[in-house]
């Protein structure tokens, strides 16, 4: 039982939890990310480079794939394959989903560094009377 209710404490505490939500969170906003990127940005990438799907480039590394050959069908061949355009969407996702945590955690730190400090609280006549007699104890 020991092992149980020391892990249901450690289950419960504050940044376990948070840390779980936060998991949570990051799975759900790396899907919206996803999205932005394959149907925002690599169109528009693509229009500008010319190549209109970004994860059929791949360089055979023999002779043997008729050009234009799809990438599921070139590595049907048996072919050796340098398939670098799923590489490159990889990256475009890193770099904007990197970008939008920066955004992201730079609005965070604003807001914490913008929250004045809680006015000092006002001293009881019983922390008053102490501050006398302490004061008059250093004379």
């Amino acid at each position: 039982m020991g092992f149980i209710k020391e892990f249901r404490e450690f289950a419960i505490k504050g940044n376990v939890v948070d840390l779980a939500v936060g998991v949570i969170i990051g799975g759900a906003f790396k899907t919206i990310i996803d999205s932005v990127i394959a149907d925002l940005v690599m169109p528009v990438i693509a229009r500008l480079i010319g190549s209109p799907d970004f994860s059929n480039l791949y360089l055979p590394l023999k002779d043997g794939i008729a050009p234009g050959t799809p990438l599921a069908e070139a590595k049907k061949t048996g072919i050796p394959i340098f398939a670098y355009g799923n590489f490159i969407t990889v990256v475009i996702n890193f770099l904007l989903l990197a970008l939008v945590i920066f955004w992201m955690v730079k609005g965070v730190n604003k807001l914490r560094r913008e929250t004045p400090p809680p006015p000092p609280a006002e001293m009881s006549t019983t922390d008053k009377l102490l501050v006398e007699i302490r004061d008059a104890l250093k004379k």
